[in-house]
């Protein structure tokens, strides 16, 4: 059989297909963006037939430049944008709703009811999750509310939920598969991680019929076949995983203690807790990584919402630099001997924070400061807010036995060699960047093509993990204290602004 292995990233803005040849490199690629739609003030909505038609586009078009055809292909794989909600007619495949964006806001006035009433200790002890808009069950729940005859049509089984995932798999499979993967799954606010089922209580509360929801799979299983008249034949739908998870198990963090941080817009650390559930009490979430053979992997899962977004604010905003790639040369010309500090709070503060009303701000300018000072402060920020989960996370998990713990990266960012090594120095461990980028992509394929038979196990996958180049911490103890202590001030001084 073909080594061949298509991966679907369905992320926020595009689409992407990649084709991966039987030794694991990009052979085909398409990317397609689309439509963002804003109603309202915090409202974030996308067409689903408008992501239905790109995924067909870029699909058919990676096949091409492959130079292959559909009967090459031994596995499809999909990772997408995770918490985005879609409904749709169980009949026709008709959504009754745009989808509705993991970055929308509107269900913070519900999100604020339900902890009134005292259950978000609830909500995070079966979800492992926060009571927030960002998660599914309460943009479920908006759409069964708001469109007229919903709620009753859900109950009476004529109405499909999905996330993403469950919409493509619905859609690839002309309607014969209903399904989801067990990381997708775990973010909804509706299922239950430690019994790996749709919870309940959390329905009732909600009020989500659980006749709506689909069957919840391993991340590697047989969710159903293609139609053949999409592609030109039939391909089995083997893998499927959130972006995040997806890329943790592109980057083959199956050990504890291993963790990934993706550095795009903002940064999303996951960090390996084995069978270990841990309870997080600095206000990181309880997630699945991955479930394989009915087991499954859990992790910590912090977030940064800005990251590579302050870089487009050196350029866009500030007019510092021209282009990203110039952050670089800015950082290495700043003045060692100022410190001056950047609190990216631009939208907030993330993890371990999660202050929404923080606000940016520069500390410690003086009259030489110049904008290599403020470029290198932007590049550190990232840096420092990466120590600060790595330190809540060791302080929620006490599993590692002391063990090393060396990240893994990805996305945009890590193209920046003094960023990677001032990240290595700060957070006092090893970065390794890996040669192969496109983890989230490798990830839904390495599932698949496992499944199939046709890729590496866990073990063989591990192997051919290649790093491109390890950043050795290279800073002395003193320096990292200083600084560290420093931007601790720094952000205590924009929290208490607040």
């Amino acid at each position: 059989m073909s080594g061949y292995v298509l991966a679907i990233d369905q992320g926020t803005t595009s689409t992407r297909a990649i084709v991966f040849d039987g030794n694991m490199k990009i052979a085909g690629v398409d990317q397609t963006e689309f439509a963002q739609h804003y109603p309202k003030p915090g409202w974030v909505e996308h067409d689903p037939e408008e992501i239905w038609a790109s995924v067909v586009s870029t699909v058919r078009k990676a096949i091409k430049a492959a130079g292959i055809t559909a009967k090459d292909i031994a596995a499809l794989g999909i990772t997408n944008q995770r918490e985005t909600v879609v409904v749709w007619d169980r009949e026709t495949g008709k959504p009754i709703h745009n989808a509705i964006v993991w970055q929308d806001r509107r269900t913070a006035s519900y999100c604020e009811k339900l902890k009134r009433q005292d259950l978000e200790k609830l909500f995070t002890r079966h979800t492992g999750l926060l009571l927030d808009p960002y998660f599914s069950g309460t943009k479920l729940s908006w759409v069964l509310a708001n469109v007229k005859g919903a709620r009753t049509r859900a109950a009476k089984g004529e109405l499909c939920f999905g996330t993403i995932d469950t919409y493509l798999i619905w859609r690839l499979t002309g309607g014969k598969s209903f399904a989801t993967d067990a990381t997708n799954a775990s973010r909804t606010l509706m299922y239950n991680i430690g019994r790996n089922e749709w919870d309940e209580e959390l329905l009732d509360i909600l009020r989500v019929p659980a006749a709506m929801l689909p069957e919840v799979k391993d991340c590697a299983a047989d969710f159903g076949v293609t139609e053949a008249s999409l592609f030109g034949a039939a391909i089995p739908i083997l893998g499927v995983a959130g972006d995040q998870q997806a890329a943790t198990i592109g980057q083959a963090c199956f050990e504890r203690g291993m963790m990934k941080s993706t550095y795009g817009t903002g940064c999303f650390a996951l960090l390996n807790t084995g069978a270990d559930m841990v309870r997080s009490k600095n206000r990181l979430l309880t997630t699945i990584a991955y479930r394989l053979d009915g087991e499954t992997t859990y992790a910590l899962e912090g977030s940064i919402f800005i990251a590579g977004a302050a870089v487009q604010w050196l350029r866009d905003g500030l007019k510092a630099i021209k282009h990203a790639a110039e952050s670089d040369g800015f950082a290495q010309k700043a003045d060692p001997q100022q410190e001056v500090y950047l609190v990216p709070a631009f939208t907030g503060l993330g993890a371990p924070h999660w202050d929404p009303d923080a606000r940016g701000a520069i500390y410690g300018l003086t009259r030489n400061t110049g904008p290599a000072e403020i470029v290198r402060a932007a590049l550190e920020a990232v840096c420092y807010q990466s120590r600060d989960l790595l330190d809540a996370m060791h302080k929620d998990w006490r599993g590692g036995n002391g063990q090393e713990t060396v990240l893994r990266v990805d996305g945009g960012m890590v193209a920046s060699d003094w960023t990677m090594q001032r990240l290595a120095d700060l957070l006092d461990a090893p970065v390794d960047r890996p040669t192969i980028l496109e983890t989230t992509a490798l990830g839904a394929a390495w599932l698949a093509g496992s499944r199939a038979g046709v890729w590496p196990d866990r073990k063989g996958f591990a192997k051919a993990w290649a790093v491109d180049r390890r950043f050795e911490p290279d800073m002395d103890d003193k320096t990292r204290t200083a600084k560290l202590k420093g931007w601790r001030d720094a952000v205590r001084r924009t929290l208490s602004a607040g």
